[in-house]
């Protein structure tokens, strides 16, 4: 049997303009209130499958790895590893992670894999047992980012996951590491490599959309991120992963909606993609 349970992390506070690119604030202000500094609240959000004697983990959100001054520049909430207590809500704790999928390697989804900052000490990685996955493009950007995105990776833990003997390639739609009701999906719109996990490939999937669709608001076609590599065609990718959702009765995981953690799609009488079926956090739900 096979179990999904939303877990959520630290959360954030980002500026709306850059969460919603070129989408005026008259119009996403209506969406999600701002604060006075102009700031939405973001969940990062993980998802736990338990698959028969496997524990799998796709992503960590942002953690709690960075000092006290960046956390404020990056609108950290809390001090604390909060994905650690929302573990130990379902009576795990990090080394009963056996693999640990990753759509990509900005902070606010790796950063997770890195315990608490504390001063005058080194980070360590969390989760010793666990193979990490990440696509070979993602994990060649992180590496070698561009200067609009190098300060979205650490490279702390590049050196860290690299040296652990754990680090596992994806490049292709399967991994020996996992059954064939998994499959893998590449994007590039938001940061090459995106990698997109479907779980029941067979039978009404749910798909890890990770920042290709930050949550229910980001289903628009238009509605992009500022922090997007190609506007354009994270569009056209978009749109593709959409229709298979829709074709496949599929389900949405977020990532970043701070309210609802999954959704179907279906269009409207105008041929407008929008989320029905709305899910908030759930626990071991087999679906």
């Amino acid at each position: 049997m096979r179990y999904f349970t939303s877990l959520i992390g630290n959360s954030q506070k980002l500026d709306g303009g850059a969460m919603f690119g070129h989408v005026p604030k008259a119009i996403w202000s209506k969406w999600i209130v701002p604060d006075e500094k102009n700031r939405i609240s973001l969940a990062c959000r993980a998802l736990l499958i338990q698959d028969e004697n496997k524990n799998i983990l796709l992503e960590t959100g942002v953690g709690a790895f960075f000092d006290p001054s960046s956390r404020d520049r990056y609108g950290v909430n809390e001090a604390t590893h909060v994905l650690l207590d929302s573990l130990k809500s379902v009576g795990l704790d990090d080394t009963d992670i056996d693999i640990v999928i990753l759509s990509h390697l900005h902070f606010d989804h790796a950063g997770g894999l890195l315990d608490s900052w504390k001063q005058d000490k080194k980070p360590q990685l969390l989760f010793p047992k666990a193979k990490y996955l990440v696509s070979k493009i993602a994990w060649e950007r992180a590496c070698n980012p561009h200067v609009r995105d190098r300060a979205s990776f650490i490279p702390e833990l590049n050196i860290l996951l690299n040296n652990s003997g754990r680090l596992v390639m994806v490049e292709g739609e399967k991994s020996k590491l996992l059954g064939d009701d998994y499959k893998f999906l590449v994007t590039n719109g938001h940061t090459p490599g995106l990698l997109h996990t479907i779980v029941g490939v067979k039978s009404e999937p749910i798909i890890f959309v990770s920042d290709l669709i930050p949550g229910a608001p980001w289903v628009h076609l238009p509605v992009g991120m500022g922090y997007d590599r190609s506007a354009e065609l994270l569009v056209d990718e978009k749109r593709e992963m959409l229709e298979f959702a829709i074709k496949n009765n599929a389900r949405l995981f977020y990532t970043h909606d701070s309210l609802m953690a999954m959704s179907n799609i279906m269009k409207d009488e105008n041929g407008k993609f929008i989320p029905t079926n709305l899910v908030g956090e759930f626990f071991k739900s087999s679906f």
